[in-house]
Parts: structure tokens; sequence; C-alpha cells
């Protein structure tokens, strides 16, 4: 009988110590100086080749830029803040909203992009439940902590929105307002999604059609029930709006009603879901209610993941590119910030129509 072979035993390897920067003493911190003594260039030309000085040669802007990350350089933010009134700071108020699957991270991953090559980082700046919407718009300008602004889930009438105009703080929202004043935004357009969606379920023989919507309050919604209207009165299909469930229902709560609705007389027939884990809860409702999707009852869907392409099933789905609206709005926030007018700093998505 032979004993497995034990492994030896020995003396667990230490990572390698980083390698000291010449001319710093062990702990201290790269400054400008450091960066200029090891290019032999001016510390006025170091500053303006990190911020991207387009007078600079991009040989010279791209080989700072690529020193000033090998030795861990970081701008002194407060000594910026006194010398130029800027913080190259953008913060994102983030809305912990759940009808669209992986917003926050898609909407992350497009700013960073957008951001990538600036001087400006991202700081996500949680709106919790409990706290009104303009809190943290407020204590971000009142602090002078970013130099600007994004947030989402607009109202007609968004105080957020007024607040940074009166204020004169650059931003951009992700949905419109109906203020006076015009300002930079990037939306998808609803409307034309909603109408749509019910056109395809006419086409497909269905007698009775209901919307799961956000709250009243928000814009978008309103955009969602013109579209809506629009298409049911085109088509003739009887319609409803659903007196029991929005958006921001939980995902239990939108498939136990939809399962109560179903079982009730005069159902619909037909669900247009303008949030992907909406849509996935009315598909379980559908099912735990003996109903067959696609036979039964039909489903549209608002897509911004490619979740649905996993789903059987399948559905009618449109996409919405959270990614690119993330992209979109920190290049406009940044043209903002540059003095451009907000009146050319609006981009509406129209949806891809594909089915």
């Amino acid at each position: 009988m032979v004993d497995e072979a034990r492994p030896r035993r020995g003396r667990r390897r230490k990572s390698p110590l980083p390698e000291p920067v010449l001319g710093l003493a062990p702990g201290e911190k790269p400054t400008l100086r450091t960066i200029a003594g090891m290019t032999g260039l001016a510390i006025t030309t170091i500053s303006r080749a990190l911020n991207n000085a387009p007078e600079l040669a991009q040989e010279t802007r791209e080989r700072v830029q690529r020193i000033a990350q090998e030795i861990g350089y970081l701008p002194d933010r407060a000594a910026l803040r006194l010398k130029t009134g800027r913080t190259n700071v953008i913060s994102l108020i983030l809305d912990p909203h759940d009808e669209i699957l992986g917003f926050g991270q898609s909407m992350v991953s497009g700013l960073t992009a957008a951001l990538r090559g600036t001087s400006y980082h991202l700081v996500i700046t949680p709106n919790f439940r409990n706290v009104a919407p303009i809190d943290p718009i407020r204590h971000v300008v009142r602090n002078r902590m970013a130099d600007g602004i994004i947030f989402s889930r607009t109202e007609p009438q968004d105080e957020r929105a007024k607040f940074l105009i009166e204020n004169n703080f650059a931003f951009v929202s992700h949905g419109r307002t109906e203020l006076p004043t015009p300002h930079p935004f990037v939306d998808y357009d609803n409307e034309v999604f909603a109408y749509h969606a019910v056109r395809r379920l006419a086409s497909k023989g269905r007698r009775k059609v209901t919307i799961i919507l956000p709250p009243t309050s928000f814009t978008f919604g309103k955009h969602l029930r013109a579209g809506f209207l629009r298409g049911v009165e085109e088509t003739g299909i009887d319609w409803e709006f659903s007196s029991e469930l929005s958006l921001d229902n939980s995902a239990d709560e939108i498939r136990e009603g939809t399962i109560r609705r179903l079982g009730a007389p005069g159902a619909p027939d037909a669900y247009v879901c303008s949030g992907d884990a909406a849509a996935l809860s009315v598909m379980a409702g559908i099912t735990d209610a003996g109903k067959s999707i696609g036979v039964d009852v039909d489903v549209i869907a608002k897509q911004t993941s490619e979740i649905f392409s996993q789903v059987r099933p399948k559905v009618d789905a449109i996409y919405e590119d959270t990614a690119l609206a993330g992209l979109q709005m920190g290049q406009l926030l940044l043209r903002r910030i540059a003095g451009e007018p907000a009146e050319a700093l609006q981009i509406l998505q129209v949806p891809d129509l594909s089915w």
C-alpha cells in the first residue's frame, strides 16, 4: 500500500515589495515636482499634460500620464479646488429603483468610458428611499463636492433641476422635465416604445392590453401613457391601466397582482412592461396563474440587459441601451462644464423596433 504524497511545507513566499520611486522617501506621496524630476519637464507643463491640454504634443501628454499612473500620483484635490475652483469630480446621484436590471452598473460603465482620459473622477452618491431626492443634490452643491451632477427619474417640475438651474450648476438628467428653462438631458423615447408595443400586440390578435406604469409623478410615466393611449385609439383594442400595480412595487407584489388580475373577470390577454424586472414578475404571475405565455397571454418588455435572450418562452422585447445613455450623459456634462449652451446638449434615444 502506497501512502499519498503530502505536499512539502515550505516558507510562504512574500509578495515582492513595490519598487521605490526615485527621489522619494518610503511612504512619501508623489507630487508634480516628482514627475517633473523624472521627466525633465517644467511643473506647469506636467500640470497641463495631466489635464490633457490640447496645445501639448500627444506624446508628451501620454508620457506624463503614464508616469503619473506608474508612480501612483494623485492630485491634491483641496489645493486644486483652491487654485481653480474645480474639484474634477462628477457626482452620480444613484436612485435605488429596481425596475431596470443592472441600471446602476451599466450607467456607471458608460460614464466611466466618457471620463476616461480626462482629469475627472466619478463619485457615486446613493439616494436612499427615506431621503428626499433634493437632499443629496443640495449637499453636493452647497459643499462644492463636484463640478457636475447626473441624476435620473425626473419629474415634470423637477425641483432638483430647478435648484441646479437657479444655482448655475452643471448637470445632465436621465429623463426630461417640463421646465421652461432648457437643460441638458439624455432620454429614451418611452412614448414611441409604448405606442409600438400596443400596435404589436394588436397585430397578434390580442383583445385587451394593460401596462405596468411607474408612479404618476415621473415624466417618463406620462410619456408611456401618451404612447399607450395613442396605440389603443388607433388599433381599437380594449385596454386598462393597472390600478393596483406600478413599477415601484416589489417583484413578488407584481407577480401576485398579476395572478389576481388574471383570475378576475375581464382580464387582459396582453401586458406591456417598461422594465425588465417587472416583465419577469409578470411572466412568473402568468405561469403561476395557469396561463401560457404566447398562447393565452402575450408580453412585450423594454429590456436593458440581455436576459430575455435566455428566457423561455421567448417574448417580444425592445432594447434600451443604458450604458450608451451613461456615455452620452458623461460627454454632455463635460461639454456643459466647458460652457456649451444647455439647449445644444439634449439627446432623445429612438427605440430600435427590431422584434
